[in-house]
């Protein structure tokens, strides 16, 4: 199994948000939301271009005017239409270089000259303080709205769209201050759900690691303090020897144990699948009877030893704590899930043994379930005594894609 290894956001991270909160666009800001809200600033303009031109080309009178009116319609429409199109490649030199937008303001101020206020056309010069707002924040909409103001002014005359300028100008402050702001925020939930995976991914680990104890060294460790409490009680020299023998080998299983444990820690996840009923047919032995219905899935290594390590830790129960004279262990597979049942004739569950707290076997169990996003049953045995322990997965578990 692979540790998980998540970095959490460091200095640049927390540097960046600061930056954020500052005053500064983050990248993902700049190619993202900036972007589609410039472009929307840009198909705003082209729209009023386009019901604008007929009415100011109709007003102008033939030849020179019309001409000078043409085209300043076509070059305001084609800086608008190429920013629109090309954000990607011209919009940073546009954030780096504030005075990039003079020419933008000039293609609008020529055609508030040559056509009409009133018509379409004056509600273009809106979007470049509007732009200058999104772009540059509050001193550079500042600087942007109050030329565009004044030039309005000068040549319409009137207050409506010069006060419409200004108003345009702290709309695109406002939004790109609304942007920095979700940008903190999100920054800073990137930077928590971090924190929040690499601590989770630890008590997993921990997990993992105190439910393979269990179901290996620790049992084995158990039988040791057993063999040695019978060797201190016996005085015969072949039971002694019978003994000592037992503790040699079951610490050298011990040993064997950690090894492989260790290895297990070390070791990437397997890919390959798993002979389910050749495994439960090993497992089981000649301790239990193995019933299949039907071919078994082959699911990946890690699925397989969940489900072989819940059924050897259920089979482990029977056999020390349940006194029972007769385990079957049935597994079978429909469309829809992978059913192990181990079920005993012992003397069952004492009360309250249900609840894991302090039954590491049982917790460990129930553990492995979850981690397959299976379910576990355990449940009294009916008719008669006994346990029925019953491990149920999804079929998708089973799968390399849906492993986890």
């Amino acid at each position: 199994m692979a540790v998980l290894h998540i970095p959490l956001a460091g200095p640049a991270v927390r540097g960046k948000t600061a930056a954020a909160g500052a005053g500064e666009l983050s990248p993902a800001l700049r190619s993202n939301a900036l972007r589609a809200l410039c472009r929307r600033v840009f198909a705003f303009r082209m729209v009023m271009i386009g019901l604008g031109a007929p009415l100011a080309l109709g007003r102008t009178a033939a030849g020179g005017p019309t001409y000078l009116v043409g085209g300043a319609i076509l070059l305001t429409f084609m800086l608008s239409y190429v920013l629109f199109r090309d954000w990607e490649r011209f919009g940073p030199l546009l954030l780096d270089h504030r005075w990039l937008l003079a020419p933008d303001l000039a293609c609008c101020g020529l055609l508030l000259v040559t056509a009409r206020p009133e018509s379409p056309l004056g509600f273009a010069v809106l979007c470049t303080p509007l732009l200058a707002g999104l772009v540059y924040g509050w001193r550079g909409s500042a600087v942007y709205a109050a030329v565009a103001a004044v030039a309005v002014a000068a040549v319409a005359g009137g207050l409506t769209l010069p006060a419409l300028c200004l108003l345009a100008g702290a709309a695109g402050a406002s939004l790109r201050d609304l942007l920095i702001r979700f940008g903190a925020a999100s920054a800073a939930l990137t930077e928590a759900r971090a924190r929040l995976a690499a601590a989770e991914a630890v008590r997993a680990e921990r997990d993992h690691l105190a439910r393979e104890m269990h179901d290996s060294v620790a049992k084995t460790l158990h039988g040791l303090a057993l063999a040695a409490d019978a060797l201190a009680r016996t005085t015969d020299p072949a039971t002694v020897r019978r003994q000592a023998a037992f503790l040699s080998g079951a610490a050298r299983a011990a040993a064997a144990q950690s090894r492989a444990l260790l290895t297990d820690l070390r070791r990437e996840p397997e890919g390959t699948a798993t002979a389910l009923a050749a495994e439960l047919r090993r497992l089981v032995g000649t301790e239990a009877e193995l019933r299949t219905r039907g071919p078994l899935p082959e699911p990946p290594a890690s699925v397989a030893h969940h489900i072989l390590s819940i059924t050897a830790e259920a089979l482990e129960n029977a056999r020390r704590h349940a006194a029972a004279s007769r385990v079957t262990v049935t597994a079978a597979a429909d469309p829809t899930e992978l059913t192990v049942t181990i079920e005993d004739d012992g003397r069952g569950l004492p009360p309250g043994a249900r609840h894991t707290r302090g039954r590491y076997g049982l917790l460990g169990m129930a553990e492995r379930a979850r981690a397959m996003g299976g379910r576990l049953t355990i449940e009294a045995r009916r008719p008669g005594p006994g346990t029925v322990v019953a491990l149920r997965v999804p079929l998708a578990a089973l799968t390399p894609e849906g492993s986890p």
